[in-house]
């Protein structure tokens, strides 16, 4: 039973409708499905795009160098600042800087 090509590009624009009615189908129920939870548990759109910091999350290391000079500093933590790096190269020791 062999179609012919104008019947198979008919089968696929009928399939492409019906995809197309399924997806506008299942969004609206999605959305449906959202704002009832929404007014269930009494939420706004602010509710979901606010963000509240974790408990922990912020954290403030102490400073262990600062340069003197300028007042920068540095925590120790990950690469050392430019101007640590220039005031080493230029002769000077990290414990030069240390607090």
């Amino acid at each position: 039973m062999a179609s012919s090509l104008k019947d198979l590009l008919a089968q696929r624009a009928a399939l492409d409708e019906q995809i197309a009615q399924t997806k506008d189908r299942e969004r609206a129920d999605a959305i449906a499905k959202v704002k009832s939870l929404m007014s269930d548990h009494g939420l706004t759109l602010a509710d979901l795009s606010s963000r509240t910091p974790k408990a922990g999350k912020v954290s403030k290391v102490a400073v262990k160098y600062r340069n003197q000079a300028t007042g920068e500093t540095w925590s120790g933590r990950g690469l050392q600042p430019k101007w640590l790096k220039a005031a080493i190269a230029g002769g000077a020791k990290l414990d030069d800087f240390h607090v």
